[in-house]
């Protein structure tokens, strides 16, 4: 009974907020998802991964095995999507990218916060690091045939990672002034990913449902069973293997929806998948969490 009020309270505040985004766009009010997301990519979210770094206490070579995990377990991942678009005659520019990367942001930074406290966010905010990376680099040569690593270098988050990093080696501090204000701006990213995801989710017109939920589920017990082995190869801690498999195994990334929009994929599947593999994580989430805690 305890462990199931744990796990209730851990993912109740995250699908409530999103639940928040869904019924506020149901019920015809305004929100400008564009707006949102830019100011949350571009100043909340790095805010909140460098001030998580900064000032936590984690052993710079544990965050080290973590990195190397979950290039693994992305890598390992990627050659099962590979192996499975070929094998079902799947279009890759479609269905690649939403079978490899998850929505590690989102959902996977407030339930690792949630779930395992300040070090686990500051575990997590490195396994989103590295999925951006993997998505700005190869996620947008999988949909448009083009990647750009100049592009990453452009992307805040990942120079608030590095940052971040260096002044977790060093002990490094900003002054206590500087540090509050990031830290207060920081605190925005969460609740705005989380009504964002809603609103987005809201707005999708999903396509071919049956597929999505054969290949959703084929996608949740793959990520969780290839981060499990990559997190034991490693050698990672308790939390640190609960955060890499948490994170790994979310659901489809709204990302993905929108570079099929953008790149000219079949959107409307994507966003399929996007639907189904959200709504089976409600039930399946839990019952992750409930097995790492």
């Amino acid at each position: 009974m305890n462990l199931t009020l744990t796990v209730l309270e851990i993912v109740a505040p995250v699908f409530l907020l999103a639940a928040i985004g869904f019924i506020w766009v149901k019920l015809g009010f305004e929100y400008r998802i564009n707006f949102v997301t830019q100011l949350a990519t571009t100043l909340a979210v790095p805010c909140l991964i460098f001030t998580s770094l900064m000032q936590t206490d984690i052993d710079p070579a544990a965050l080290t095995a973590l990195s190397l995990a979950s290039v693994a377990a992305y890598l390992g991942v990627t050659v099962v999507a590979w192996i499975l678009v070929r094998a079902g005659g799947l279009y890759r520019r479609t269905y690649m990218a939403p079978m490899i990367f998850g929505n590690t942001g989102n959902l996977g930074l407030p339930l690792a916060l949630f779930a395992f406290g300040p070090e686990g966010l500051s575990y997590a905010v490195v396994v989103f690091a590295i999925m951006a990376i993997w998505t700005f680099t190869f996620g947008i040569w999988l949909v448009a045939g083009a990647g750009s690593f100049r592009k990453v270098l452009r992307e805040p988050l990942v120079g608030a990672t590095v940052l971040g990093g260096i002044f977790l080696w060093q002990g490094w501090e900003t002054p206590t002034f500087v540090t509050n204000t990031l830290s207060l701006i920081g605190r925005m990213a969460i609740p705005l990913m989380l009504i964002t995801l809603g609103v987005a989710v809201a707005r999708l017109t999903p396509g071919g449902i049956g597929r999505a939920v054969i290949l959703s589920v084929i996608k949740l017990v793959a990520c969780v069973g290839i981060a499990g082995l990559a997190g034991i190869a490693f050698g990672l801690d308790r939390t640190a293997f609960g955060v890499l498999v948490l994170q790994v195994a979310t659901p489809v990334a709204v990302t993905s929806y929108l570079l099929a929009e953008k790149y000219g994929a079949d959107a409307q599947a994507v966003a399929g998948l996007v639907v189904v593999s959200t709504l089976i994580s409600v039930g399946a989430l839990p019952l992750l969490l409930a097995a790492l805690l």
